[in-house]
């Protein structure tokens, strides 16, 4: 099964992403890969870092001339402030009394770090928790996305709602297409301009804000997944992938809690058969039954939270002194929902190309495309 690990710090000299088990064959784009990282640092809402770092991968090891060897590939995206903290960051030595962080932050990983690792200074547990880590995640999920494309797959999003401001219309896989070109990733450009001002409000009250993301796949056959053994369902696959993300506080498959609000008439997709093939008239499921892919679209809600870090500081705790103080502050983002958006595809796309290869099998892609020709 194709399994992948990333290592780094916020401030620390790269981001690395190791990822074991992709078949041999499988052609890499640099220049698609970069193009997600743009698009992660892209949004209404964000801060003075998305200037700084301009993200770009290098390819360590496991490509050649374009192509996967079979081998773990090694992708680095580096740190460019890096040069800035390379004093108080350095693991040959460095000035630790500085830039040190006591006034734990509400809602971060702060307090509860500090106590499990046995450290005095947050800065040792937010530079790894930090949301910077998701940019070398969206190198290896857009891999991952190529993987899928290859198998004629596709993966695709949008911003559903920004802080209460919502679009609660239903799009096509097709109207998605340009959504990327909205400051905020949202096809209403009316819905857009509200959801704009409403950061403008929040920036102002030097608060931050969250917002939900829609996640759709296109193209994945049945089957994928099991109802025999309840650890290998799709959903709690794919739901757990998102949880993984800095800042999810909840996911919805399909209709998701409104499901809970419905009668049974109103939630449960009916079966047809036309033209030789079992189809439904509607996905209220998002494209998973029993724990599997049942053919149709794969629907996908994620909740981000407001980020953590507010300009104006929460009241907290100074772990050194005992203390009641306000947070410290960190450069951060009003909203950061373009950059979930962006991460959220990244991260079901590797949720998706596990599943995928773990049924199929396969080292090398010729394999791994006539096995999934020949399911139904």
């Amino acid at each position: 099964m194709i399994r992948w690990m990333t290592s780094g710090e916020s401030h620390g000299r790269a981001l690395t992403a190791i990822i074991e088990g992709l078949p041999s064959n499988l052609e890499i784009d640099t220049e698609e890969i970069n193009r997600y990282l743009a698009m992660r640092q892209s949004g209404y809402g964000r801060g003075a870092r998305q200037k700084i770092e301009s993200d770009t991968v290098q390819i360590l090891s496991g490509v050649r001339n374009r192509l996967t060897l079979g081998s773990p590939v090694c992708l680095t995206v580096e740190n460019k402030d890096y040069k800035n903290w390379e004093e108080y960051m350095s693991p040959y030595g460095a000035d630790v009394t500085a830039r040190r962080l006591t006034k734990v932050r509400p809602g971060h990983a702060d307090l509860s770090g500090i106590l499990k690792y046995d450290q005095t200074d947050a800065r040792n547990i937010l530079e790894r928790a930090s949301a910077r880590e998701t940019a070398v995640r969206v190198a290896a999920g857009t891999v991952a996305r190529m993987f899928l494309r290859a198998l004629g797959v596709e993966v695709s999003g949008y911003v559903r709602s920004v802080a209460d401001i919502s679009d609660e219309k239903e799009y096509s896989f097709e109207q998605l297409k340009d959504v990327k070109n909205s400051e905020l990733f949202m096809p209403d450009p009316v819905v857009c301009e509200r959801a704009k001002r409403r950061i403008d409000e929040i920036k102002e009250d030097k608060d931050t804000a969250g917002g939900i993301v829609e996640i759709r796949v296109k193209g994945l056959k049945s089957g994928f997944g099991s109802c025999m053994s309840y650890g290998e369902k799709l959903d709690g696959h794919l739901a757990g992938a998102l949880m993984g993300i800095q800042a999810i506080k909840g996911v919805e498959i399909g209709l998701g809690f409104e499901a809970a609000r419905r009668r049974g008439s109103a939630v449960h997709d009916e079966i047809y058969k036309e033209n030789g093939k079992f189809i439904r008239k509607t996905n209220r499921a998002g494209g998973i039954e029993g724990g599997m892919s049942n053919g149709e679209e794969i629907v996908l809600r994620a909740a981000m939270k407001p980020i953590p870090t507010l300009m104006r500081g929460l009241n907290t705790v100074d772990f050194s002194t005992g203390e009641a103080c306000r947070a410290a502050t960190e450069r951060s983002d009003v909203c950061a929902i373009c950059a979930c958006e962006i991460v959220a595809e990244s991260t079901v796309c590797f949720a998706l190309a596990q599943k995928v290869q773990e049924r199929l099998g396969g080292d090398n892609m010729r394999e791994i495309k006539e096995r999934y020709a020949l399911l139904p």
